[in-house]
């Protein structure tokens, strides 16, 4: 069993034994019918995964990190609201006639903000920090933008990122942890997605700035798993578990913009079978 896989069943099972259903309540999501989608939630849950023992990755079924690794790059890399800049179909459903989801992720990162150091948007800032004030306790992201948020498609669910320097002893080269704070989360089709794309992001910034990778926490303000998803999900963590792959970066990319998703290895995957025609509410 990997780390992740535990972190996520033990998650699971204090949702649907302890959970709050909005059964009733108004909701804004909706199933393709029409009909409201209701879910059973915990408030403030916060799980760590230390990417210096292994990679977060769960093995109850298979997390497509190739993909994941696109979807990171989109927003943080191409600093981009466009879905046509994305290999896959997830944003669909966001996206206006013109494939833009407004004002919301990779736009707000790639905004220039005037710092006393000169004109930098987010990413720049966080890099310039590392490398040059790592044990500042200011290096830090938000996409959360309210005079905004009317030109958002979607709210931001991952919409901040906080980075932090610590040494271990004996070790020359400094560690580099992360907080992931996530306001909302569709705990099955996202959990472990949304986890593996910002451990990807952590190792690249760690690599970049000739760090070691620490600590990815992960705090999520509403948990929660979709009525319809209940069966799925009951059934999903019952099954067998498998140890965590191995997931390194390419070594000779020494600038972030350099990173693709086939400088991503992927070694000794091993997961149960995939869950297919998860429905999705919009």
């Amino acid at each position: 069993m990997s780390l992740a896989d535990n972190i996520f069943i033990k998650m699971c099972q204090d949702i649907i034994d302890n959970g709050y259903s909005t059964e009733g309540e108004k909701v804004r999501p909706k199933w393709e019918d029409g009909s409201y989608a209701y879910t059973i939630k915990q408030f403030g849950v916060v799980n760590r995964y230390d990417l210096s023992k292994e990679f977060p990755a769960i093995t109850l079924r298979k997390t497509a990190i190739k993909s994941a690794t696109d979807e990171i790059l989109w927003i943080w890399q191409q600093k981009s609201n466009n879905i046509n800049d994305l290999h896959s179909h997830i944003w669909d459903s966001w996206a206006d006639e013109e494939g833009s989801i407004g004002k919301a992720y990779g736009y707000q990162l790639g905004v220039k903000h005037q710092y006393k150091e000169g004109m930098m948007d987010q990413v720049d800032r966080v890099l310039f920090d590392l490398k040059n004030n790592p044990y500042s306790r200011r290096i830090m992201t938000n996409i959360y933008v309210h005079q905004d948020l009317h030109e958002m498609n979607l709210y931001p669910c991952a919409y901040s990122m906080t980075f932090n320097v610590t040494q271990k002893k004996g070790h020359d080269k400094l560690t580099l942890n992360a907080i992931l704070n996530q306001r909302s989360q569709d705990i099955l089709t996202a959990n472990n997605w949304n986890v593996c794309q910002y451990a990807i992001l952590l190792m690249m910034f760690a690599q970049v700035c000739d760090m070691e990778v620490g600590e990815l926490v992960h705090v999520i303000g509403d948990a929660h798993i979709y009525d319809r998803h209940i069966p799925i999900v009951k059934e999903l963590i019952t099954r067998e578990t498998y140890p965590a792959p191995k997931v390194t970066l390419n070594p000779e990319i020494k600038d972030f913009y350099k990173f693709t998703r086939n400088d991503v290895i992927v070694e000794n995957y091993v997961t149960g079978p995939q869950v297919t025609n998860i429905p999705v509410a919009v």
